[in-house]
């Protein structure tokens, strides 16, 4: 049987009355007898086993990656993109003799 929470907007006063399913709700405040209402409580659910998403792919982080670029505005630079290297690396150097001087004066 569960346990229902009733609020008197009168008198602030809150308190618990345990019912069963068929019981019909409560109507009067029990300190100042005038109109209570149910407060809704949220539901006590635990998500164990396989089949979500946080015990199924919470090490995936390539799907989460693809999904986030293709969402992404085209305007936008990509997070996938590497940036420009800060200092130019110099070009290779070639084994090609330098070129001969001119004579021509």
């Amino acid at each position: 049987m569960p346990t229902y929470v009733y609020a008197c907007d009168t008198c602030q006063v809150q308190f618990e009355k345990f019912q069963s399913f068929h019981d019909e709700p409560l109507r009067e405040c029990p300190s100042c007898q005038s109109a209570v209402r149910r407060v809704l409580q949220p539901a006590g659910i635990v998500f164990k086993g396989s089949g979500w998403h946080i015990t199924d792919y919470k090490g995936d982080k390539s799907a989460a990656t693809s999904s986030a670029s293709t969402s992404s505005d085209a305007s936008s630079p990509s997070s996938d993109s590497t940036p420009a290297p800060a200092t130019p690396t110099p070009a290779p150097e070639s084994s090609a003799p330098p070129p001969a001087k001119s004579t021509d004066a």
